[in-house]
């Protein structure tokens, strides 16, 4: 259960400059406007063969933040890849790029941002990096920061906030 908002999370800690807060780029898609959780981060470029292999591990309280160059070409999440990541734990993702399938995606429980969709999956190159630093949105994303998004924004720390 959620029991945070952003704008919370500004008003009392604003002062310690621990955080960064991503500009408003992304849509919303799945069941839960709302996660939070430490970031595991991957730069790929339509491809998603990285992205299936993480979303299959099992995982506890984590979040999938995924560069995908801003690609408008293709979608890098579908409705099964997102199961999947549902069966295994994770929060949420945050991608950089598109998601197909969004009709099926949002009554899943999961929370989602991504830039737009597209009907075109991506390729399989097998190409990219996992837990390297990761910045778009004016936001570095580094493993094991905590993020936080409602339907205000996207909020990452260094430090976890409550």
């Amino acid at each position: 259960m959620i029991t945070f908002t952003t704008a919370a999370l500004c008003d009392a800690h604003s002062a310690e400059n621990h955080f960064q807060i991503a500009e408003p780029l992304f849509k919303s898609y799945g069941a839960n406007p709302a996660f939070c959780g430490r970031i595991t981060t991957l730069k790929v470029f339509e491809n998603n063969e990285l992205l299936v292999q993480t979303l299959a591990e099992k995982v506890d309280n984590r979040v999938l933040v995924v560069d995908g160059g801003g690609s408008h070409h293709c979608a890098l999440l579908d409705a099964e890849l997102a199961k999947t990541a549902v069966a295994n734990g994770w929060q949420g993702l945050v991608i950089y790029g598109c998601i197909r399938d969004s009709a099926m995606l949002d009554p899943l429980p999961i929370g989602i941002r991504a830039l737009h969709t597209h009907p075109l999956k991506s390729h399989k190159k097998g190409h990219g990096d996992r837990d390297v630093l990761i910045s778009f949105a004016g936001v570095n994303f580094r493993k094991d920061h905590y993020l936080y998004t409602d339907t205000d924004g996207i909020i990452v720390s260094e430090t976890l906030l409550s």
